[in-house]
């Protein structure tokens, strides 16, 4: 009778790791048949690692060598990580206008420059200021609770009495028009669950507006994320000119859905609210940046980076301190090995993208005059999760350079670059032609803490964040040091 074995073999070659599984019929395999076997098992592991090493292509493999040193050394060093949470410790979230802002500003230039980074500078931008202020929520029927909430960037106070009233719930802004006489003197709830960010953030963005339409007293939205425990997400939000501002706050998933599932067994609802948001007017911040002086090309740019601003709720870790110190931490990597790119490397952290998106469009006017010679442009602005590569929005001979490159990264799971991508702060310069590229990665827990207290620094993975800091500077070098420019 024929009997069958499965071998499997798990073989680690220069720091990858390579599955091989045989399916054999065998009567009776003596030893050294089976000896045999597995050797040549093995020698097929071995040609195996080396056909990945020969699909390196024709660009990367001039920068193999280089690479790999960065690879290296981004993967077995913590300072960057260690930076990151002295940063976010130290100095906690950064809301636009706030001094928590402008002090962690001063304290990265003066880091920047203890790097030896060249030409560290910041770049003045007015910015707007809005202050949360104390807020509280009460259900008081059907029954008593304390809700927590988040009120949204820009939302007006209640005033010092607060306000109370009966809650009307709606599923969409067709069901509040359609329902819209039985809206009148009540705060409307957006119960409104979580499709796409895209789709779903429209309801904080503008749902005070539609509600005050209505005659609503005040607008409650779920909050704009796929998960919580009990943790509301904040955000920006707009109001229409000429219709009147009301208050606008953020209740948490859970809350929303039985306050939803209450409606829906007809129990009424009221709540009690007090905020105390309120806008001033703009005042001074600043984007700040340090770089690399190419050493042939010095006027044409790679610009690498992400936002510093952040929401006044957690730490802004992932969003996006992660993603500034992680380019940062690229940039210095680089110097530090002594690499000497033909083309400038420049970090920038650009200022107020969460309300307001001015670092991004102050950026672009400040250097409109170079962006002829920026090369690329490059955002993290997803999380420090474990990335795969890069989103690419550019010429498509352009993408398949980026493509070769990105061979580099396959041993770090990070080298794969598909077609469409950038990012908010670099969209400025996007559109005035620079090709641009957002770091990918993945997206699953983002919206967990994106906006909320949790976005904080024991959420960071060591090992992700480090992998973010190698994906980008062996892009950022790679595209700095080749013998041709990017192409437009």
């Amino acid at each position: 009778m024929l009997k069958k074995s499965i071998f499997l073999f798990f073989i680690h070659v220069n720091g990858i790791i390579f599955y091989f599984q045989s399916l054999v019929k065998e009567v009776q395999l003596n030893k050294m048949n089976k000896i045999i076997l597995i050797f040549t098992l093995l020698s097929v592991g071995f040609s195996t690692n080396n056909g990945n090493k020969n699909q390196l292509g024709e660009i990367a493999k001039k920068f193999e060598k280089n690479s790999n040193l960065i690879i290296e050394k981004a993967m077995n060093d913590s300072r960057g990580y260690d930076r990151l949470g002295e940063m976010l410790d130290t100095f906690g979230p950064r809301l636009s206008g706030s001094t928590n802002l402008e002090k962690t500003l001063e304290w990265i230039l003066d880091e920047m420059k203890k790097d030896g980074l060249d030409n560290v500078h910041g770049e003045e931008v007015m910015v707007p200021k809005w202050v949360r202020g104390k807020e509280s929520a009460t259900m008081t029927a059907p029954w008593e609770k304390d809700l927590v909430i988040l009120g949204l960037g820009g939302s007006v106070g209640t005033g010092p009495k607060g306000l109370k009233g009966e809650v009307f719930v709606v599923n969409s802004f067709d069901d509040l028009k359609s329902r819209a006489s039985e809206a009148k003197g009540k705060i409307i709830l957006y119960n409104v669950p979580f499709t796409t960010y895209g789709e779903t953030v429209q309801y904080r963005y503008r749902g005070a507006s539609e509600a005050a339409k209505v005659g609503g007293i005040a607008s409650l939205i779920r909050s704009v994320g796929p998960y919580s425990m009990n943790t509301p997400h904040t955000g920006t939000s707009a109001y229409e000119d000429d219709v009147k501002k009301i208050p606008h706050a953020a209740l948490t998933l859970e809350d929303a859905a039985m306050m939803g599932r209450m409606a829906d067994r007809g129990l009424k609802i009221k709540v009690s609210l007090y905020m105390e948001g309120r806008s001033f007017g703009d005042v001074p911040s600043q984007n700040v940046m340090g770089e690399i002086i190419g050493s042939e090309f010095p006027d044409e740019v790679i610009v690498l980076g992400g936002h510093i601003d952040s929401w006044d709720a957690g730490q802004g870790a992932h969003d996006d301190g992660g993603g500034c110190v992680a380019a940062w931490e690229a940039v210095k990597i680089i110097k530090e090995l002594g690499l000497k790119p033909k083309r400038t490397i420049r970090a920038v952290m650009w200022t107020n993208e969460e309300n307001g998106l001015r670092g991004g469009n102050a950026y672009r006017d400040a250097h409109m005059d170079e962006l002829d010679d920026h090369i690329l442009a490059m955002e993290s602005d997803a999380g420090v999760f474990k990335p795969s590569g890069f989103g690419f929005s550019g010429p498509d001979e352009s993408l398949k350079i980026l493509q070769d490159i990105g061979s580099l990264l396959y041993r770090i799971d990070s080298g794969i670059i598909t077609k469409g991508g950038g990012g908010a702060d670099i969209g400025p310069i996007m559109k005035e032609g620079v090709p641009g590229m957002g770091l990918k990665v993945d997206g699953s827990r983002y919206f967990w803490y994106h906006h909320t207290t949790a976005d904080t620094f024991d959420k960071v993975d060591k090992d992700e964040f480090n992998r973010c800091v190698a994906t980008m500077a062996v892009m950022a070098y790679v595209v700095a040091d080749m013998d041709k420019r990017l192409p437009r």
